[in-house]
């Protein structure tokens, strides 16, 4: 299974840069992540958010391949402990399908962004800032194949 993390920025600051690799590269092969950046639309007076908003989400949906499993990254969505998303990491490898999760920007995701995604997955009700939700995911993507396989990185 393919796990593609669609983020919307560039030019993260290298701390971010260095710990999403770090839990990418602990990843096994048959759950490589792959990280594809789509540049943040520049925000100037003469294009509302809207409009910034609805073109990144345009070129978000040209990165998906078609069948993928999409999940969108949403505060509105539903929450999981690592059990649950364990649980949700097992059930998305036996769809045998890659599975492409949508980070938006600091105005969120597009309306056809979030009616693609089959599921919307809320890391916490707080707001986090983007680049950390790379870090974040990556990590927790990482623990949930750990619960899954009884490594003991994991420890509740």
């Amino acid at each position: 299974m393919i796990i593609n993390l669609i983020a919307i920025g560039n030019r993260m600051p290298a701390w971010v840069n260095e710990g999403y690799r770090e839990y990418a590269r602990r990843l096994p092969r048959e759950c490589r992540l792959n990280l594809s950046e789509i540049p943040l639309r520049q925000r100037v007076k003469s294009k509302t958010v809207e409009r910034a908003v609805a073109e990144e989400g345009k070129r978000m949906l040209a990165a998906l391949s078609p069948g993928e499993h999409v999940i969108a990254l949403d505060v509105k969505g539903r929450s999981w402990s690592t059990e649950q998303l364990a649980g949700q990491f097992q059930q998305w490898m036996q769809e045998g399908r890659g599975i492409s999760l949508l980070i938006g920007g600091p105005d969120g995701l597009s309306g056809p962004c979030l009616e693609r995604a089959q599921q919307r997955w809320s890391l916490s009700p707080l707001t986090l800032p983007h680049a950390l939700v790379r870090v974040l995911l990556a990590e927790q993507l990482y623990r949930a194949w750990t619960v899954m396989v009884g490594h003991p990185y994991h420890r509740a």
